[in-house]
């Protein structure tokens, strides 16, 4: 029985999972490398709650109830009395490895852990951890309150019952499994992604302006964001990284990142949390193409 998670990275996408989890009634420790981090994460869940609260979908109580549930640290240590973690850091190998390795060290032995990974490969992160038979993947969908959406990834030594104890976990955060094979990218990312980037193909090649492309999109394949206002929303650099796993992992030239999309994250342009990107986020008023 899951009574007890703990988040590695209060991000975007921890904050997300922190805010599911102790509205499900589970207690939380929100981690991040420094208290000003973890404090902003809370800042964050607070802010959503406070929307869910006008908008009739939570009470007041069960609000100051989720909020009352979350405790925050600055080191992985204070996570070692967790049922399960899950780490939600960047989408990077090397970061990801250095924190199983850690947390290995303080983690009771009956813990389960999870990598909110998009996708890195399972099987390997597991397998740099004392519990391969205990990890899996449990990929949310950004933004973790609204989405129903979670993967769930096997990696090759996970257990049956490993993968029922996190399925129970996602049933009670009020989500919807989809299995995945472990495979780069997994289900969502390899289909969405490979779009992005041939939306970002279609503006590096002149057939289309940012506003031509998003609103042919959105009209015209009745989606709800245009393809280059969703690479901003999930992050210039996530959108790199995954493409470049996918590029590395099948060795099939359809999955090369656009020399654009490159070069907007080489000049530190991120999308909206950068204020920047395929649209720019620094004025007043609506956010203006920047091609």
């Amino acid at each position: 029985m899951v009574d007890k998670v703990g988040i590695i990275g209060a991000g975007q996408m921890g904050s997300g999972i922190a805010h599911v989890a102790a509205v499900a009634g589970l207690e939380v420790v929100l981690s991040d490398v420094t208290m000003d981090r973890a404090k902003a994460g809370l800042e964050t869940i607070d802010q959503n709650l406070g929307r869910q609260v006008a908008k009739g979908k939570l009470s007041p109580e069960d609000m100051k109830a989720a909020l009352g549930r979350i405790a925050l640290a600055d080191n992985i240590p204070a996570l070692s009395d967790c049922d399960l973690v899950i780490e939600a850091a960047t989408e990077n190998e090397q970061v990801k490895v250095s924190i199983f390795k850690e947390l290995c060290k303080t983690l009771k032995k009956d813990a389960l852990i999870a990598s909110n990974t998009s996708s890195i490969s399972i099987t390997r992160l597991a397998a740099t951890t004392d519990r391969p038979e205990h990890f899996m993947g449990v990929h949310f969908m950004n933004p973790v309150p609204v989405m129903k959406l979670v993967e769930l990834i096997r990696g090759i030594a996970t257990t049956d019952e490993t993968f029922e104890r996190f399925k129970t976990f996602c049933d009670r955060l009020d989500k919807t499994t989809a299995v995945s094979e472990d495979f780069p990218a997994f289900i969502v990312n390899r289909i969405l992604l490979p779009m992005i980037n041939e939306a970002i193909y279609t503006l590096y090649e002149g057939v289309g302006n940012v506003e031509a492309i998003d609103t042919a999109m959105k009209l015209g394949a009745n989606h709800p964001m245009g393809p280059l206002q969703l690479a901003d929303f999930i992050g210039l650099d996530t959108c790199l990284s995954i493409m470049q796993v996918l590029y590395e992992g099948l060795a099939d030239s359809k999955y090369r990142p656009c020399p654009l999309l490159v070069k907007y994250v080489e000049a530190g342009w991120l999308g909206r949390k950068s204020g920047r990107g395929f649209y720019d986020y620094r004025g007043e008023g609506e956010p203006t193409p920047t091609r």
